[in-house]
């Protein structure tokens, strides 16, 4: 290798570490009000690929997420995870959530949550406690939007802070 080419090599390699792509760990979970059916209706939005990683890394699961070789259990794992990361109150006591199913749009994974017959009439407060993702990766992000009876609240948690409330 001539000297050029060695110099060249040593000055580019720096500026090539920059231009790698650079992964986002994101999910983005909506929490809304259902008058009709007096119920928090709750939406969660994160990538295929970190749900695969994680349900592989935790569980062994080879869940191959939206494609025509599914596993027949990643539903009942993806319920399992959740149950334990992503948690609510309900004016200070734990509120149990049903997991409606999923959809897949691209490359994103959307789980669909429900709290039902909650009389929305005499709450006080709702907090939610979002851990998901953040035990395997520790940059991962998760933002919480609230729009309850006219008010809006936006949160990002992070590992080291998992709970956001919104006071009505």
């Amino acid at each position: 290798m001539t000297t050029f080419k060695k110099s060249f090599l040593i000055l580019m390699l720096p500026l090539m570490a920059f231009t790698a792509a650079h992964k986002f760990y994101l999910s983005v979970t909506h929490v809304g009000y259902s008058e009709k059916d007096d119920a928090l209706q709750i939406t969660t939005r994160l990538f295929i690929d970190d749900m695969e990683k994680l349900l592989d890394e935790r569980y062994g699961l080879k869940a191959q997420l939206g494609t025509d070789v599914e596993s027949k259990s990643a539903d009942e794992y993806l319920e399992k995870y959740f149950r334990t990361k992503l948690l609510f109150e309900i004016d200070g006591q734990p509120a149990e959530y049903q997991f409606l199913g999923k959809k897949y749009d691209t490359d994103m994974l959307i789980c669909y949550f429900e709290i039902p017959k909650i009389g929305m009439d005499k709450i006080k407060s709702i907090q939610i406690q979002n851990e998901i993702l953040t035990d395997l990766f520790d940059e991962q992000q998760n933002v919480v939007h609230f729009k309850i009876k006219e008010k809006k609240k936006s949160f990002v948690l992070i590992k080291s802070d998992t709970k956001g409330m919104l006071n009505l």
